[in-house]
């Protein structure tokens, strides 16, 4: 079993990117079905007042500590996370692993047209990779997007033929609703484990731009982003939240 921490009354994944890798690709292979979620402080904040979610979150067999705030909370609470993980990077972590322990990837949400660019990128660093299912909206595997055979696109049709099984879906509809719905679909659907990975696709698929690593790894990211996109502001009263709900 992987290690965890609570923070808020959630529980947080505290281990090594290595050691939740082999993890996951050991329940896939035993075809364990489970989920993944990549708290940050903004879902953190929202999980305090909603009990429901905090219990969808706390079912995750994984979770990930997304977000220097987090991990800043960590040291604060002298229960310090051994790596921060923002989810986008072990996303393609996922990927670049797969050439060992082949596996079927299947990408679901996000906006209009950008899980399908979001599967060509990743198919252009990554060519080995197995992309069996991409689409906007659930609406059975038989309707994916983007049906694959042989390793290699076919865009001009919708496939008739039911792919069988995906060995790891990432989901990107955004908190609440994707942890909402891998927690209500799971069981019902044939997928191994699930994966809410809230804004990866924008950055992998390039719609969004994201921070230089620098930037990225003294921690100021979210920084960045605000200068280049003034809306966000919206979202900062749930970072100063967070902080309110840390220091108690």
């Amino acid at each position: 079993m992987l290690n965890k921490n609570k923070i808020l009354g959630v529980d947080i994944t505290n281990d090594s990117v290595e050691n939740i890798l082999e993890y996951i690709l050991q329940k896939i292979g035993q075809k364990t079905k489970f989920y993944i979620v990549t708290p940050n402080p903004e879902i953190l904040v929202y999980a305090a007042s909603h009990e429901n979610f905090r219990k969808i979150l706390n079912l995750a067999e994984i979770s990930l500590p997304d977000g220097v705030g987090l991990f800043l909370a960590s040291l604060f609470l002298l229960k310090p996370f051994k790596e921060r993980i923002p989810g986008v990077d072990f996303m393609e972590e996922v990927c670049k692993r797969s050439v060992r322990m082949p596996i079927s990837i299947g990408l679901l949400g996000a906006g209009a047209g950008v899980a399908e660019k979001t599967a060509e990128c990743l198919q252009a660093k990554y060519p080995f990779l197995d992309i069996v299912f991409v689409s906007e909206e659930w609406d059975g595997l038989a309707n994916g997007k983007w049906p694959m055979a042989n390793g290699k696109k076919e865009l001009s049709a919708i496939s008739n033929k039911p792919i069988a099984h995906i060995d790891l879906l990432f989901v990107a509809f955004g908190h609440p609703k994707q942890e909402e719905w891998i927690y209500k679909n799971l069981d019902h659907i044939p997928v191994t484990p699930a994966m809410g990975d809230g804004g990866a696709f924008d950055y992998i698929s390039g719609t969004v731009k994201r921070a230089p690593f620098t930037v990225r790894a003294i921690g100021f990211e979210w920084l960045e982003g605000l200068i280049r996109e003034p809306g966000r502001v919206k979202r900062q009263p749930a970072r100063v939240q967070f902080g309110k709900l840390v220091a108690g």
